[in-house]
């Protein structure tokens, strides 16, 4: 049987993983009683983490979000992912995130196992970026997220538009989706003027 602080450990990693738990599913994995759970559930919302539980024969547990970030807690393949999709997002075409990716990497790199180290540092010394002749177009992580939000809550947009030969017009638009194809990225939407589907480009020359 695990002890305590490890168990407390195990039970974060496990809510942290999947949506919902059973509370009997948690014991299994756990190798304890229920009653167990529910005192080390009780452990963690004395430490901060919002845990909600729910009653009845499908009764289970659920990681809310709290006020704060809470420590996340990755397997090894987990970090070496996000150790590598940091690193990309350093030198990528999302403008004002490089040095917040660098700092976040720099924490991560610092916590990491050698061996997990030793991996991430044999795919940067064995990985040349191919310069290109002139920078890339960039998008703003602002414009991405105001975006992002839109789709996601159905929210009708009206935004400038400038065509192929210069000329300008006020699109209102329902945003569907996100495209990333290379360094760029397009909104694909309903364009409710025009009665029919647009895909326009969201990224702006550096």
């Amino acid at each position: 049987m695990l002890e305590t602080s490890a168990r407390l450990l195990r039970l974060l990693s496990l809510l942290q993983a999947r949506r919902d738990w059973p509370g009997r599913d948690l014991a299994d994995r756990l190798g304890v009683s229920d009653r167990t759970v529910r005192r080390d559930v009780d452990r963690l919302r004395d430490l901060g983490y919002p845990v909600h539980a729910s009653r009845g024969t499908d009764g289970g547990y659920r990681l809310g979000a709290g006020t704060a970030m809470p420590p996340l807690l990755l397997d090894d393949e987990e970090a070496v992912a996000v150790a590598i999709g940091l690193r990309t997002a350093v030198g990528g075409s999302i403008a004002g995130i490089e040095e917040t990716s660098a700092r976040a990497l720099t924490k991560l790199e610092q916590v990491l196992p050698s061996r997990l180290r030793h991996r991430v540092d044999a795919l940067r010394a064995s990985t040349e970026p191919v310069p290109a002749d002139r920078p890339g177009p960039t998008v703003d992580a602002a414009v991405l997220s105001t975006l992002a939000t839109a789709c996601r809550n159905l929210e009708r947009l009206r935004f400038d538009y400038r065509a192929h030969d210069g000329s300008s017009t006020v699109r209102a638009v329902e945003p569907y989706r996100i495209v990333s194809w290379g360094r760029r990225w397009y909104l694909v939407a309903w364009d409710v003027d025009r009665d029919d589907w647009r895909t326009c480009s969201t990224s702006t020359s550096t």
